[in-house]
C-alpha cells in the first residue's frame, strides 16, 4: 500500500518566478503530509531564499540543461517509488496527493497517474473551456478502471492530441524506463515520454477530478514555442506514432488552431 512516505513532490525551478511561493505552499498544505524538494539548473538567491523559509532541500543542476534534462534531473534526486514533477507556476489542490495515493492503491501494476485539471489564466481560475473539454472527452475511458491496462484505449486518448496534463503526473518509478523524458522535442518532450509509456504492461490511472491548476502566461515555456512553427513540425511528427501520414497531416491542422487556446 502507497502512502506519503512513498511520495516526492519535486519542483522544478527555473529563474525568478514570482509564481514559484504560491505553488510551494500549494503543496506545503496537502491533507496528508509531504515531501518536497526543489530543484534547479538557475540557481539563484530567489530560489535559495524560498528554500531556506521553508526548509526545502534544494539541489542544482550543474551538468546540461534543457526541458528534458532538467525534468530528468529532478526526477532523480527522489528516492521514493511515488514522484510528481511540480512546475513552478502551478497550484494543486489539497487533495490532490491523496488523492492520487488513493488511486494508485487500486492499481496492481502503476505506471502514471494523473489527474484532470483547470488552467489559471490572468488570475483568474478556469474550469471549463473548449480545449479542457476536448482533453476530458479524449481520456473520457480511462474514467473506468478496466480501461487502465488497454493499450489500445489510452493510446486512442493520446492520438488526436496531448490530452494529459504533464504536471498532473504521478511516476510509479520501478515500473518505468530510466531516463523518462528524453530530448528529442522542444515541446512535445511530455506528450512523447506518454507515447512512449503507453506501450508498457501496466496501468494508466486517471483520478477524473479537477486537482492542480496548469497556469497559462506568456512567460511559460508552452507559450514561448508555440509561437514557433517548431510546433507544429514536433505535432506531426507525433500524430504520425498513431495515424498514417495522410491523416496525421490534416489532424495537424485542425490541432495546431485548438493551440490558440494557449496564447495570452
Amino acid at each position: 500500500m502507497y502512502n506519503s512516505k512513498n511520495h516526492t513532490f519535486v519542483v522544478c525551478a527555473y529563474k525568478e518566478s514570482i509564481y514559484l511561493e504560491e505553488a510551494l505552499l500549494s503543496l506545503m498544505n496537502q491533507t496528508v503530509p509531504p515531501k518536497i524538494l526543489i530543484a534547479t539548473s538557475t540557481p539563484n538567491d530567489y530560489i535559495k531564499n524560498l528554500a531556506e523559509k521553508y526548509q526545502l532541500p534544494l539541489y542544482i543542476n550543474t551538468g546540461e540543461s534543457g526541458i528534458a534534462n532538467d525534468w530528468n534531473f529532478a526526477y532523480k534526486q527522489a528516492k521514493t517509488h511515488l514522484i510528481t514533477i511540480c512546475h513552478q507556476d502551478d497550484i494543486y489542490e489539497e487533495q490532490y496527493l491523496e488523492k492520487v495515493l488513493e488511486y494508485f492503491n487500486k492499481s496492481k501494476h502503476p505506471l502514471i497517474c494523473f489527474t484532470d485539471y483547470s488552467e489559471v489564466r490572468n488570475g483568474q481560475k478556469i474550469t471549463r473551456n473548449n480545449l479542457l473539454k476536448i482533453k476530458r472527452l479524449l481520456l473520457f475511458p480511462l474514467r473506468f478502471q478496466l480501461f487502465w491496462g488497454v493499450k489500445w484505449i489510452r493510446r486512442r486518448s493520446l492520438s488526436l492530441g496531448n490530452a494529459i496534463c504533464c504536471p498532473a503526473v504521478t511516476f510509479c518509478v520501478p515500473n518505468l524506463d530510466n531516463p523518462v523524458f528524453e530530448q528529442v522535442f522542444q515541446s512535445n518532450v511530455d506528450w512523447y515520454a506518454w507515447e512512449k509509456i503507453s506501450k508498457k504492461k501496466g496501468d494508466f490511472i486517471y483520478v477524473p477530478k479537477s486537482l492542480m491548476c496548469h497556469r497559462i502566461h506568456a512567460e511559460s515555456t508552452t507559450s514561448e514555442v508555440i509561437g514557433d512553427s517548431m510546433r507544429t513540425k514536433e505535432d506531426y511528427i507525433m500524430f504520425c506514432k498513431f495515424w498514417p501520414k495522410w491523416i496525421a497531416k490534416r489532424i495537424t491542422k485542425i490541432y495546431q488552431n485548438s493551440e490558440k487556446n494557449n496564447e495570452i
